[in-house]
């Protein structure tokens, strides 16, 4: 991937999954806008944004790159893995301006965006969200004739931010005329889709499911005791939750199903990896429960230590309450393991109760409890839903696939 213009490449190393046929296409340029892109200490942030522009770059599609943050955060470095060219932006501080951000955005982009235009002719920009990026996108499209594409990465289709009130329906306003302005709305699922189209019927909209390194992401174990801080998984069963320590993560809900289990499971081991301004809080509610002693806060981990988790685990389980699609879920069944989700997620999409994974009522506790249970004490039921949760992987969603799909986008856009 270039950081900032069509000189540099990616290494040959970049390798494809074979069971995708790949198609190398008429040269195309695109130019990839994001809010969220991997940097130096958060290399895992928008990882789902970076990691397929190496897959089209092995495709033949010349990637460029541009990371936005505002002015009122650190100025981040890029990542020798995943190179970008970050740019700082004004905006009006917090939700209340989000509105209105990609207006400050574009006028800093324009002269960047056209000098890149100028060496070698953008085809598309795809903005990752409505808001700062497809707004400016928009602009830039009309400024230079380029079609842009966005994606919508979360269930918060019309950045309101799940509030009401004044600003609210302005950042709704202006996300929408974003989606009515691209070229292409491309959905994580079903359920961002459907969303969207409840309100926007005539926009464009597309699911492109993101993908995962079957590779890095499989099934394996190696031998080894947990230590407190780090994510080996201890000896006997485990399970893990990966995500952001928020209450709509479901974080709470996996303590209480702890202490529901304390007449099987008395000392079985919670592995929680992932940070945010709720920890104390859950820290707080371990201990009130009486279970501080089986749940492990590991704190942010390297993409290489997730997977490691992953592959140790017993079973993995996230009953996110407000979740698009969920790329930890994807990649929890690329390690081969049973994952339990909650129904009514993006995630319905991929998985089939009983098959290839698991799910729970959103709040349902007590059949969380009940899964754990099921799944802790059912070996072959573990092992024969974790091979058919690779298989669904394999099959179509690995990161060659959404590779694929997005080329098919951005090739019928740019015609």
């Amino acid at each position: 991937m270039k950081a900032i213009g069509p000189e540099s490449c990616v290494s040959d190393s970049v390798r494809l999954h074979e069971c995708v046929e790949i198609a190398i296409p008429a040269k195309l340029h695109l130019l990839t806008l994001a809010p969220f892109y991997p940097s130096v200490g958060q290399e895992e942030r928008g990882c789902f944004v970076a990691e397929p522009l190496q897959q089209l770059q092995a495709m033949g599609v010349t990637c460029s790159v541009i990371a936005v943050e505002s002015i009122y955060h650190d100025v981040r470095k890029s990542t020798d893995e995943f190179p970008a060219e970050w740019i700082r932006y004004p905006r009006l501080p917090g939700n209340f301006g989000l509105s209105s951000a990609g207006k400050f955005l574009s006028p800093v982009l324009l002269s960047r965006v056209r000098q890149l235009h100028r060496v070698s002719r953008i085809d598309v920009i795809h903005a990752h969200a409505a808001l700062p990026c497809g707004q400016a996108a928009a602009v830039l499209s009309h400024r230079l004739d380029i079609p842009f594409v966005v994606t919508v990465h979360g269930l918060d289709v019309f950045n309101s931010c799940f509030q009401q009130g004044i600003a609210a329906a302005w950042r709704r306003k202006a996300s929408s005329r974003v989606y009515r302005s691209a070229s292409k709305v491309i959905c994580i699922s079903e359920k961002v889709a459907r969303l969207l189209r409840d309100r926007e019927a005539l926009v464009a909209a597309e699911v492109v499911y993101n993908g995962v390194d079957p590779d890095l992401f499989a099934p394996g174990m190696q031998p080894g005791r947990y230590e407190p801080g780090s994510s080996e998984q201890p000896d006997g069963p485990a399970i893990l939750v990966v995500g952001n320590l928020l209450a709509g993560k479901g974080h709470d809900l996996v303590i209480r199903a702890l202490r529901g289990l304390r007449t099987s499971y008395p000392d079985l081991p919670c592995l929680i990896i992932g940070d945010g301004t709720d920890r104390e809080r859950f820290v707080a509610l371990a201990k009130d429960l009486g279970v501080s002693n089986q749940v492990y806060f590991l704190g942010r981990r390297s993409r290489a230590q997730v997977a490691e988790a992953m592959r140790r685990c017993t079973v993995f389980v996230l009953p996110s309450r407000n979740e698009g699609l969920g790329c930890v879920y994807l990649e929890a069944m690329a390690c081969g393991k049973p994952v339990i989700a909650c129904r009514g997620q993006g995630i319905d999409d991929i998985i089939q109760h009983g098959s290839n994974g698991w799910l729970v009522p959103v709040d349902g506790v007590e059949e969380l409890v009940k899964a754990l249970e099921i799944m802790l004490g059912d070996p072959g039921m573990r092992a024969r839903i974790g091979d058919a949760a690779r298989q669904t992987i394999l099959s179509r969603l690995t990161l060659s696939h959404q590779a694929q799909n997005l080329l098919r986008i951005y090739q019928d856009v740019s015609r």
